[in-house]
C-alpha cells in the first residue's frame, strides 16, 4: 500500500478501469456470439476460449485493486482484542507474507511462459491461439501486483521499525465496519457533490 492516498487512489482508478474493460469487452464478444448464433446460425468459436483468458487476466488486476483497497479477507475474530504491539506484528506479517506470495506468483508465472515459448504451446480450441500471447498479459498482471504488494510490504516495514503501530493498523489491519460505512458515506457525498455540479 502506498503512503500517498492520491496515488494509490489514481492506481487504484487506473486498475479498475482496465479490469472494467477486460469484462466489457468479454461482454461485447459474448453478446455478438449469442446474436450472431442466434439469428445465422454462425458461431465465432472463441468466447468460451476469451471468458478463460479474461478471467485469468482480470483476476490479477483484481488482486491488486484488492490490495489496494484493503478488501482480501482477513480472519479477524480475535484481532481487535489483542494488544497493540501484536495486532501491530500480525498487520506487518500479512503485508509481507502477500508480497512473498506476489513475488512467488509471478516468478512461476514467468516460467510457465517459457516453457510455452520453447513448445510453442497454442490453445486447443479452433483458434490455436498461441499460448504466449494471454499468458504475457497474465504475467503483466501479476507483475504489477508484485511491484504493489512490494511496495505495501517495505511501506509496513518502515512503519513498524517507526512504533508507528495506528498507522500500521490504519493501512493494514483487517477492514471494520466502521471503515466500510466511512467508505460507503464519502462514496455518497462525493455523488451528491458531482451531482450538484452536473446541475448547474
Amino acid at each position: 500500500m502506498l503512503s500517498d492516498t492520491s496515488i494509490k487512489a489514481r492506481l487504484e482508478q487506473f486498475l479498475g478501469t482496465v479490469f472494467g474493460l477486460v469484462f466489457l469487452g468479454l461482454a461485447v464478444v459474448v453478446t455478438v456470439e449469442t446474436v450472431t448464433r442466434k439469428l445465422f446460425n454462425v458461431s465465432l468459436q472463441g468466447a468460451d476460449e476469451l471468458g478463460g483468458y479474461a478471467l485469468a487476466v482480470g483476476a490479477t488486476f483484481g488482486f491488486s485493486i484488492a490490495l489496494l483497497g484493503r478488501t482480501h479477507v482477513r480472519v479477524d475474530v480475535l484481532h481487535g482484542n489483542l494488544p497493540d504491539w501484536v495486532q501491530g506484528g500480525l498487520n506487518w506479517l500479512s503485508a509481507v507474507s502477500l508480497a512473498a506470495l506476489a513475488l512467488l506468483l509471478a516468478y512461476l508465472a514467468w516460467f510457465v511462459i517459457q516453457d510455452t515459448q520453447a513448445y510453442k504451446s497454442v490453445s486447443q480450441t479452433p483458434w490455436a491461439t498461441p499460448l504466449v500471447i494471454p499468458q504475457t498479459a497474465w504475467l503483466v498482471g501479476l507483475i504489477i501486483f508484485a511491484v504493489i504488494a512490494l511496495g505495501s510490504a517495505v511501506y509496513a516495514t518502515g512503519l513498524l521499525l517507526k512504533g508507528q503501530l495506528h498507522l500500521l493498523d490504519r493501512d493494514f489491519g483487517p477492514r471494520s465496519t466502521k471503515n466500510d460505512v466511512a467508505d460507503e458515506l464519502d462514496d455518497i457525498r462525493a455523488r451528491g457533490l458531482t451531482k450538484m455540479e452536473a446541475n448547474r
